[in-house]
């Protein structure tokens, strides 16, 4: 994958995997040349264990706010992973990221985004640092105008076409906008996160529900299909004067991220989402069991991200065709998703007063 021009990244990011030196071997072993985190990550990683214990304790001499709290714990670990990537990123300016999300309470707000992906970015003043911002409507401005202030930003929850080709609207727009204000572009970086596995599920349940032959013999199509179409538009939108003009001063494509590329359905290959997406200017991030299985098992048969992509474009209208509603499919996807990681941010500061809690009564 990565002599094809694919990055390796692993979505995965605890204080025990760094001091375990997973991390580490990862880089070694696995060609993992990045990190991707979420609130629904650290939430697992604080919750379990007594990794954190300890600074626990110090932090809550300072503050009470379960908030600082947790981005004082998570930036800790932002900073060493940071640490250990840099020089993959001294080598490769593309890679050697590592992404910390703003809080998905804010995902409607563009303001409050933008406000807090800048704090992100000033705290952790790493070249190598990516903010996560979700790509809801008024994220989109957020996206710009970071882009615009030269900070490089992983934008996540990409599910339709159309969000997609907006995100790459907004990220041209903010590069303009560096441009023309003097900055300069080679200094930034983007990754638009789009997320697959999610879309089968939440199709198949649709096609299930319909249960005709024609719909049932759609089942397990449309994740891969999507992913290709975006890479499709990403070769278009990054060729041409447009892009030629902000090349030629310094500027870099945004890549396209392949995320959520676990296979939910044991129905279907467990390196489905790997196989069928490689190609070069892309980023694969998987957990480790994704990555372990791929070591084991996965194929390599060259660029399949470039496969199929004439029957891609007529399964979107065999879909209609049987009754599933592309539009309302990935809107209901970003709904979930901003839910769930809300969800999460909220789980994961009660456990962290939780875990104050404890540490008071001991």
């Amino acid at each position: 994958m990565s002599a094809r021009g694919q990055s390796v990244w692993i979505d995965y990011l605890s204080r025990d995997m760094l001091q375990r030196g997973e991390l580490a071997r990862m880089m070694e072993e696995d060609a993992v040349v990045g990190v991707t985190s979420n609130p629904t990550i650290f939430q697992k990683a604080i919750s379990q264990g007594a990794s954190y214990d300890e600074q626990l304790q110090e932090l809550l001499r300072q503050d009470d706010d379960p908030k600082e709290i947790f981005l004082q714990l998570a930036v800790r670990d932002v900073e060493a992973a940071l640490d250990l990537l840099a020089p993959v990123h001294e080598r490769k300016p593309d890679d050697g990221y590592v992404s910390l999300e703003v809080d998905p309470n804010y995902a409607y707000d563009s303001e409050a985004t933008y406000d807090e992906a800048i704090r992100l970015h000033t705290w952790v003043d790493r070249p190598n640092l990516y903010v996560k911002i979700p790509a809801t409507k008024p994220g989109l401005a957020a996206i710009e105008d970071c882009i615009a202030g030269g900070r490089s930003i992983n934008v996540t929850l990409i599910f339709s076409l159309e969000r997609y080709r907006e995100v790459v609207q907004a990220y041209l727009r903010g590069l303009e906008r560096l441009v023309a204000g003097g900055g300069n572009p080679a200094t930034v970086r983007s990754v638009a996160s789009f997320f697959v596995s999610r879309v089968d599920t939440e199709t198949d349940k649709r096609l299930d529900a319909i249960g005709t032959e024609e719909a049932l013999a759609l089942r397990g199509r449309l994740a891969v299909a999507n992913a290709r179409l975006a890479y499709e538009h990403f070769r278009e939108a990054f060729a041409g004067p447009r892009w030629e003009f902000l090349a030629g001063k310094g500027a870099f494509p945004q890549r396209c991220l392949w995320a959520s590329t676990s296979t939910k359905n044991p129905a279907y290959r467990d390196v489905l989402y790997v196989e069928e997406l490689i190609g070069p200017e892309t980023v694969n991030t998987m957990p480790e069991e994704t990555i372990s299985a791929f070591q084991d098992h996965g194929e390599v048969r060259g660029d399949t991200v470039l496969e199929g992509l004439g029957e891609a474009h007529v399964l979107l209208g065999s879909l209609a065709a049987v009754g599933v509603d592309y539009d309302d499919v990935t809107e209901t996807l970003e709904l979930e998703g901003v839910q769930k990681f809300a969800d999460s941010f909220t789980e994961l500061l009660d456990g962290v007063r939780a875990k104050r809690g404890e540490l008071v009564r001991s």
